[in-house]
């Protein structure tokens, strides 16, 4: 079995936020009210959620800033929109770390066998 080749500092450093900004519950739910209808503003958002307006953008922010979540102004208010693209990344960052383990439980077992 070939060894993967180890993730670059440069993508960890580039993961880091991604997986800050999915660790924190009420992000979580803000990104899956935003996945089950779509973009929406603060308003509709901090309805949904037992914090503040401005801890639902402080929130929205932190989502922003890891590329999960994209906003646009409309009027007085920000439409805040959904961006599958990096919840992809981290599915591949997942999946890389599986196959590694895999790897690395695959050389346990061929030396305990042996």
């Amino acid at each position: 079995m070939s060894r993967p080749e180890a993730l670059s500092p440069a993508r960890l450093k580039d993961a880091a936020p991604l997986f800050a900004a999915l660790g924190d519950a009420t992000r979580l739910g803000l990104l899956v009210s935003l996945c089950a209808s779509g973009p929406l503003t603060v308003t509709r958002l901090s309805g949904q959620f037992d914090v503040s307006r401005q801890a639902i953008t402080k929130h929205l922010d932190v989502l922003a800033e890891a590329g999960l979540v994209t906003s646009a102004r409309q009027g007085r208010e920000r439409i805040w929109t959904f961006e599958p693209k990096r919840l992809e990344d981290a599915h591949q960052y997942l999946a890389r770390l599986s196959r590694e383990w895999d790897v690395a439980l695959g050389r346990l077992k061929a030396f305990v066998e042996d």
